[in-house]
């Protein structure tokens, strides 16, 4: 009987801001086509920004659009919930 495999997400590769400025165009392209994820750092230390395939930037806003859904319909089924037009009454719109 075989095991399926756990998912492992692509290991996420470290790269130098400089070395990264000075290698523009082949980091881009091992993002691109290798699909690599690369966190960029200064001196050793994430500097709070990363490079990923488009891909991956699709992906998270497909899920933070699942999740905006899953609040709208958690917020409307909340019977406390204020009608919008009594907001626009309120409001005096």
């Amino acid at each position: 009987m075989s095991k399926s495999k756990r998912y492992e997400p692509p290991k996420m590769n470290t790269l130098s801001v400089k070395e990264a400025r000075e290698n523009f165009a082949d980091t881009l392209n091992r993002v691109a086509y290798r699909g690599e994820r690369i966190i960029l750092q200064r001196r050793g230390v994430s500097c709070g920004a990363a490079l990923v395939p488009a891909e991956d930037v699709a992906l998270i806003e497909r899920l933070e659009d699942i999740l905006d859904d899953l609040e709208a319909d958690e917020a409307l089924s909340n019977p406390e919930r204020i009608p919008w037009e009594k907001v626009k009454k309120q409001l005096g719109l």
